[in-house]
């Protein structure tokens, strides 16, 4: 009757799998909140007043514009500034090749970027994705300007004139620049310029002052990172792998320090020469990077709105009667490359978060990317990474998979001896030691050698997480986007199943508690990874079928030389 046994065992996996299908489909994973403005969009409403939703940009929110308290940082002179209200009649389009930025006239502050060449979601081409933005729902903004003495950004933001409000970059332009022009009471100009190049997430924005004065002009630049508290749109679901959402910053301690929402309160201003303050997420990054020849003071800090503020505080300017100056700073928005981040500002590639073991990460990291330039498809990358990567620790591996080979050919013997020592278990570890010494087996043999490989797999896992090019990459089949889960559980299945035959040609624990442990792992991690980004699971996949492989071939010469050893004493 065993073939019923398994003809219902077989019917319940597939019933559980059809289940498992059924539940993703009823409760699939979050949307991004991104979502949340289009469909906003699509509801018709319209500002106030000012410019219709018509005459947006189509990715650009056209929900009622929010109060956007100025937030501006005070010196010990004071010059704090007031709420100012936002609205479409003071805002500014730019478009470049990879960049969609809107600039508010008043302060000059970039209230919202999309990035065309990053989707919403893989199926909405037609739908950049939104880094920053200002609505109803939440904030993210990038504010600028000039405090202290003679700073124009005091009990009221400047409101900015422009020659137009919209700039594109035309086609065989390789630089935009957009100007936009204050004078003061005292007839000071101030004309604040935003620098677009082409290819380039990194927008240069630099202030020029002209002292029409008899006297020394003097203000202070800063640059800060405002945003509320909500959830990151493109992380993923999977179980303790969420990215880290929050501020970064480099000091004279840490080159790389994360500041976490929930200790931005607790958190000191420090000072640097150069420097950089940013908020990650999963996938793409806003950094402002202040002037690297000056001593700038950094502080976060969250406001009466609960959102969150990090900023820099650049040295006082001063530009003598009758005559000019400029002082430059740049903001970061776009995706998290390693290395163009790395040009702009030192550490500031350590956004890309591979943890402790970053050092090993960076170069892993190099290595696929330059195996992708060669295959063009990041799936069959990863393969091939896994290949060298096992290849590179293949004898490591070959000197673990020994020991446990040699560990299940006396596991008879071990159980004998446990069978005649009992409960003495004295007796029965002399015994045992001596068995190994007999048999010439290490115990910890096979244990010493994994524990080696571990960081560079465990690095290799933070590439896979932490890479925007997997992001909306393709493999094959079904396979569209490597960082996320694959839709069928098919490879999380197939891991499962490896992980299964990889138990079983290890040696069994003498301990049954254990033995039971062990042998219910695989089905905890395909559990685990059933919500793992495909590209992750898909070296897991791989790795575990080349140590089977290895593993297997091992065993089985193992076994050659034993019964060649035995059939020599007969």
């Amino acid at each position: 009757m065993d073939y019923i046994r398994y003809a219902l065992l077989a019917g319940l996996a597939i019933v559980s799998y059809m289940l498992l299908l059924a539940w993703q489909e009823d409760y699939p994973s979050s949307a991004p909140a991104t979502d949340v403005v289009q469909t906003q969009q699509s509801n018709g409403d319209v500002p106030a007043a000012g410019n219709t939703a018509t005459d947006l940009p189509s990715d650009i929110p056209s929900d009622t514009p929010v109060p956007v308290s100025s937030d501006v940082p005070v010196l010990a002179s004071g010059n704090s500034a007031d709420a100012t209200p936002q609205s479409t009649e003071t805002l500014i389009n730019v478009s470049t090749d990879v960049l969609n930025v809107t600039i508010d006239r008043r302060g000059g502050d970039i209230v919202f970027v999309s990035l065309p060449e990053h989707y919403t979601q893989i199926d909405t081409p037609d739908q950049p994705f939104v880094l920053l933005e200002n609505t109803t729902l939440r904030t993210y903004v990038a504010q600028s300007g000039l405090i202290g003495r003679n700073g124009i950004d005091g009990a009221e933001r400047p409101l900015y004139s422009a020659s137009t409000d919209s700039y594109t970059l035309a086609s065989g332009q390789d630089v935009l620049n957009v100007d936009l022009s204050y004078t003061d009471n005292n007839g000071v100009e101030v004309t604040k310029r935003f620098t677009f190049e082409r290819d380039n997430y990194l927008i240069d924005i630099v202030y020029d002052v002209d002292n029409t004065t008899d006297m020394p002009w003097q203000a202070n630049m800063f640059g800060q990172i405002k945003r509320s508290n909500y959830e990151d749109p493109t992380q993923g679901s999977g179980f303790g792998m969420a990215s880290f959402l929050g501020f970064a910053t480099t000091t004279s301690e840490d080159n790389y320090l994360k500041i976490p929402f929930d200790e931005v309160e607790d958190r000191a201003s420090h000072e640097i020469e150069g420097g950089w303050v940013a908020l990650g997420q999963h996938y793409f990054i806003s950094a402002f990077i202040p002037p690297q020849q000056s001593r700038n003071s950094f502080s976060f800090r969250r406001n009466s709105q609960n959102e969150y503020i990090g900023g820099f505080t650049s040295s006082e300017v001063v530009v003598a009667p009758n005559s000019s100056g400029s002082q430059q700073m740049s903001l970061y928005a776009g995706p998290k490359d390693q290395y163009r981040l790395g040009e702009i500002a030192p550490w500031l590639d350590r956004t890309i978060d591979y943890g402790w073991l970053w050092f090993v990460a960076s170069p892993i990291y190099w290595l696929l990317t330059k195996i992708n330039a060669l295959i063009g498809n990041y799936g069959w990358s990863i393969l091939i990474l896994t290949v060298i990567v096992k290849g590179v620790f293949f004898k490591l591996s070959a000197t673990s998979y020994r020991s446990m080979a040699n560990m299940r050919r006396v596991m008879p013997k071990m159980n004998q001896l446990k069978e005649r020592y009992g409960d003495d278990k004295m007796k029965l570890q002399k015994a045992t030691m001596e068995l190994y010494k007999k048999e010439k087996i290490n115990p910890f043999g096979g244990c010493l050698p994994m524990l080696v490989q571990m960081p560079v797999f465990i690095a290799l896992y933070w590439v896979l997480l932490e890479g925007v090019e997997l992001r909306h990459a393709p493999w094959i089949l079904w396979i569209n986007d490597l960082s996320v889960m694959d839709p069928y559980f098919v490879l999380p299945l197939l891991m499962g199943a490896s992980m299964y035959v990889q138990f079983m040609l290890n040696p069994t624990p003498q301990d049954p508690t254990q033995a039971k442990i062990m042998k219910f792992m695989p089905v905890v991690m395909t559990i685990f990874f059933l919500w793992f980004p495909a590209g992750l699971v898909l070296y897991w996949l791989a790795n575990s079928v080349l140590g089977i492989a290895q593993q297997w071939y091992i065993t089985r010469n193992l076994d050659k030389e034993y019964a060649a050893k035995e059939a020599a004493k007969n």
